[in-house]
């Protein structure tokens, strides 16, 4: 018979150990943590984590970019309390749920119908994993059998499984599993850095330079290409490179030119995140598939989905079996992260969201006008509800520390911040007040004096 005998928590020392002992945490070497503090949460509020002690940090990354409306949100936290006393879970297959339908509508009606199909699953990867196997899928089904390759951006991220690996370039998260993946086409970043480099180039040239090795390929490859993936507006895990929205609209032209699909992982940059509610939405125009996570159940659920055209669902709707999309989670549209994500979707509408942000990145980017303005730092940027700037660091030993140096910094300033090598970032949820922002601010401009020196 199965009981407890673990003692309840009386420190956050205590839980550290004991996390230290059972748990293994993602995207850590967790011997780090011998030097590098793991913080012990007790509770959120806001924009705001407790640990035990009741010592506070402000969440400037909204949780690894899910946390859009703040921690405990009253409005989402009635809606899954309300889900939880009608249905908790139900299997999809063969099944279906008013949360689901109701978010799925919802979904498509803000892109004008045009992605009206919604296929779910948990997490960001699993969601890259469906549009890829629905594109080779779709091409399969329509008697393209050579296409079976996909083209990725250099220094794009879309997860860590096998599959999604296969259509990331950061070396960091892939090398280590090589033998087990199917090589893309890597071409150019359209990261607007490059321009510095360059100077007579503009944003847009290197946006469109970037997407002529894209038209070079697919010159000589379309036939056997099922589809372009890329992250739209901001590579976020890549190390924040933003690239201007005419990339966006000259890959999708070239899509239709030439036969192949484009896919929008927006999978971070999605949810209002880059300034529109899809980061597309920036281009005027639709890919064919859009992949969602993150902030979509406003940080308290898994939950991810991929949204698709008719044309590509047309392609599955068949008597033969083989031809459907036989692919499964067991928590597919699960009615308690759904429940979260209408809720979240009714802040959007009831708060004019996008709309308030506007005034919201303005003010952000006035506080950190200073930060942004110090001689040790390069490529201060922004885009939407996104900042991002690269620390100037010529010791390479230093330059391997800094990330970590700076995070365990950061917490002594009361701040949650999570660089990623040179390159910090803010992200905060879209809730924060005028003392916040003073705060997210002053302290992380002391923190990165801190570190430099």
């Amino acid at each position: 018979m199965l009981s407890s005998t673990h003692p309840a928590f009386t420190s956050s020392s205590e839980l550290v150990e004991r996390s230290l002992k059972s748990v293994w945490h993602p995207c850590t070497q967790m011997q780090h943590h011998e030097s590098t503090p793991l913080i012990a949460v007790a509770r959120g509020e806001g924009a705001w984590l407790y640990d035990l002690e009741g010592r506070r940090y402000l969440d400037a990354i909204s949780s690894w970019w899910v946390n859009l409306f703040g921690h405990t949100n009253p409005r989402i936290n009635k809606a899954v309390k309300s889900q939880l006393d009608k249905l908790e879970h139900a299997m999809l297959a063969g099944f279906t749920h008013s949360s689901v339908v109701e978010l799925s509508e919802t979904l498509s009606d803000l892109t004008g119908n045009v992605l009206g199909h919604v296929f779910y699953a948990s997490d960001g990867a699993s969601a890259v994993e469906i549009a890829l196997k629905m594109s080779f899928h779709f091409w399969k089904n329509t008697g393209h059998t050579k296409k079976q390759e996909f083209i990725c951006i250099k220094g794009g991220y879309h997860g860590e499984t096998i599959g999604a690996l296969s259509v990331t370039d950061v070396p960091l998260f892939k090398t280590a599993y090589a033998e087990l993946i199917k090589n893309s086409h890597v071409v150019m970043s359209p990261d607007y850095r490059q321009a510095d480099n360059t100077p007579e180039q503009s944003k847009e040239a290197i946006a469109l330079q970037a997407a002529a090795q894209i038209e070079s390929l697919l010159k000589s490859n379309s036939d056997s290409i099922c589809a372009v993936i890329l992250e739209p507006l901001v590579q976020c895990a890549g190390g924040m490179a933003m690239h201007d929205p005419v990339y966006l609209k000259r890959v999708r032209s070239l899509c239709d030119e030439y036969g192949v699909h484009l896919i929008a992982d927006e999978i971070a940059v999605g949810c209002g995140r880059t300034g529109t509610f899809f980061a597309f939405e920036h281009a005027n125009c639709w890919p064919d598939f859009v992949c969602l996570s993150k902030g979509i159940s406003g940080g308290y659920l898994p939950l991810s989905l991929v949204m698709t055209r008719d044309e590509i669902y047309r392609a599955f709707y068949d008597e033969k079996v083989s031809k459907a999309f036989l692919h499964s989670h067991s928590y597919t549209g699960n009615p308690l992260a759904c429940s979260a994500a209408l809720a979240t979707l009714d802040i959007f509408r009831e708060d004019q969201v996008i709309e308030s942000n506007i005034d919201l990145s303005r003010n952000i980017s006035k506080a950190l006008a200073p930060l942004g303005a110090d001689s040790r730092i390069k490529h201060f940027r922004n885009q939407g509800m996104i900042w991002a700037f690269d620390a100037v660091i010529d010791d390479p030993v230093l330059a391997q520390s800094f990330s970590r140096r700076f995070f365990a910094k950061a917490l002594e300033h009361e701040l949650l911040l999570r660089p990623i090598g040179t390159t910090v970032y803010f992200m905060p949820p879209y809730i924060l007040n005028d003392s916040e922002i003073n705060h997210l601010a002053e302290q992380a401009h002391a923190v990165f004096d801190a570190v430099m020196k």
